[in-house]
C-alpha cells in the first residue's frame, strides 16, 4: 500500500483530498510559484474541515531557497502558528548559496516544530550533490524528502529516485512528486521502489462568471484557463490510489 499526499491549494482541495482517500495534505498558496505559505485563515479552516494529516508549507516567497534573516524569522513565526492551530507537520526547505542544505537553520526549524513532523521539500532538487544532500537532510531530523529526482518531472528523474530510495535505507522516507498522475503511478512505483507519492490530482472547475471581459487577462500564463478554478478532484485521487494499489 502506498501513501498518497495531495498538494492542495485551497480548503476545497483539502476536503477533496480527504474524500478521495489521501492520507496527508501539503497545504500551499500560489502553486504556480511552486507553493508558498497559506494564510492563517486558510490553515485554520482546513484544520477544522479535515482530520487527515495536514502539513502547511513554510515558504515565505517564491524563487530560490536562500533566505535572509527576516524571511527566516517569518518561517519561525509561521511554524509556531501551525503548532497552535493543531497541524500535524510542516514542509520546509532551506539551502546555502553554494547549493547545499542549510543544516543549522533546517535543524533549528525541525526542533522548533517538534512534536510536529517535518518534510524537506523540492528545494532538495536544487542541491549540487543529491547524495550529500540526502545525508544532510537526514542529519537535521526531517522525516521525509519530497523530490522529483532533480528533474522537472518524476518520470524523468526515476534513476536518481531509485538510488535515493536505496541509499536512504529506511532512515528517511523518499516521497516522489512532480507530474505524478493516474497514468504513470504504477510505472513510478515499479521504477523507484518508493511508497510515498505526492500530487495535486487537480482539474479546472469552470468559473461561474457570466460576464467575461475579453480585453483583460489577469494571469496570462499559457495553459492556465483564465476562467477556470484549479482544484483537487475527488475522482482523480481515488483513481490514482486504485491504480497504485492494484
Amino acid at each position: 500500500m502506498i501513501t498518497l499526499e495531495i498538494c492542495a491549494g485551497s480548503v476545497a482541495s483539502c476536503i477533496a483530498a480527504q474524500e478521495g482517500g489521501a492520507k496527508r495534505i501539503e497545504l500551499c498558496d500560489n502553486l504556480l510559484e511552486g507553493g508558498t505559505t497559506p494564510s492563517y485563515a486558510t490553515i485554520a479552516l482546513a484544520r477544522e474541515k479535515v482530520n487527515i494529516d495536514l502539513y502547511p508549507i513554510i515558504r515565505p516567497r517564491g524563487g530560490d531557497f536562500l533566505y535572509d534573516d527576516l524571511e527566516y524569522a517569518t518561517m519561525q513565526k509561521d511554524i509556531q502558528l501551525c503548532k497552535e492551530l493543531g497541524c500535524n507537520g510542516v514542509v520546509i526547505g532551506l539551502l546555502t548559496a553554494d547549493g547545499k542544505v542549510d543544516i543549522p537553520r533546517t535543524k533549528a526549524l525541525v526542533e522548533l516544530a517538534w512534536p510536529l513532523g517535518v518534510t524537506f521539500h523540492r528545494a532538495f532538487d536544487m542541491t549540487a550533490d543529491p547524495m550529500q544532500a540526502l545525508e544532510d537532510v537526514i542529519s537535521t531530523g526531517c522525516e521525509r524528502i519530497l523530490t522529483s529526482g532533480q528533474r522537472n518531472t518524476a518520470i524523468e528523474g526515476t534513476e536518481l529516485l531509485k538510488t535515493l530510495v536505496e541509499k536512504s535505507a529506511g532512515r528517511i522516507a523518499i516521497m516522489v512528486g512532480s507530474g505524478v498522475r493516474a497514468n504513470n503511478i504504477a510505472a513510478l512505483i515499479q521504477a523507484t521502489g518508493a511508497t510515498e507519492f505526492h500530487t495535486t490530482a487537480k482539474g479546472y472547475n469552470e468559473s461561474r462568471m457570466v460576464y467575461r471581459n475579453p480585453n483583460v487577462s489577469m494571469g496570462g500564463i499559457p495553459g492556465v484557463p483564465e476562467y477556470g478554478i484549479s482544484q483537487t478532484q475527488v475522482d482523480e485521487v481515488k483513481k490514482i490510489l486504485t491504480l497504485a494499489n492494484k
